[in-house]
């Protein structure tokens, strides 16, 4: 039986691909993937963390109000530090994305963890979380998660995208 081991990307819709590049960019220090010519027309496809964003062109997008990806934060309060120095508001309530939102973030009762929300410039809500108690597999031996930061990469074959 074939089981999952990672989320390779989600698609999210987007109005305005150089603000999207640019806000993902500045927000998550996400990696603007340059797959050629024919793919990078079609869509934008960012790094981020283990996993990639790719995006479909929509003139209107809709999110629904809760759907939604989260991403582990390695540093906190480093995390917290940066949108507040770039100006995204978050919030502890997956709804709320307008500037007056009083920026604050909350806490699970199992693990102490931190959560928020932030909204991208569509409207997309990612949900930001942090799990200072680390990771653990099924015996219980924690596990370190992998970073690497300039990347992982997936393997193409000769002709495809930039060679790397």
């Amino acid at each position: 039986m074939s089981r999952v081991t990672l989320i390779h990307h989600i698609n999210i819709q987007i109005s305005d691909r150089e603000r999207t590049r640019e806000w993902y960019e500045k927000v998550f220090d996400a990696e603007f993937l340059d797959r050629g010519p024919e793919l990078n027309q079609r869509q934008l496809q960012f790094r981020l963390g283990t996993a990639e964003i790719h995006t479909t062109d929509t003139p209107n997008p809709n999110p629904v109000p809760s759907n939604h990806f989260a991403v582990e934060i390695r540093d906190w309060d480093e995390m917290i530090a940066h949108l507040d120095e770039v100006g995204v508001p978050y919030s502890p309530m997956p709804r709320a994305r307008t500037a007056e939102t009083k920026s604050s973030y909350g806490r699970r009762a199992y693990s102490n963890a931190p959560y928020t929300y932030v909204h991208d410039p569509d409207g997309n809500m990612i949900e930001l979380v942090h799990h200072p108690l680390g990771a653990k597999d099924s015996q219980g031996n924690k596990v370190e998660l992998l970073h690497e930061p300039k990347s992982l990469s997936w393997a193409r074959l000769p002709g495809f995208g930039p060679e790397t």
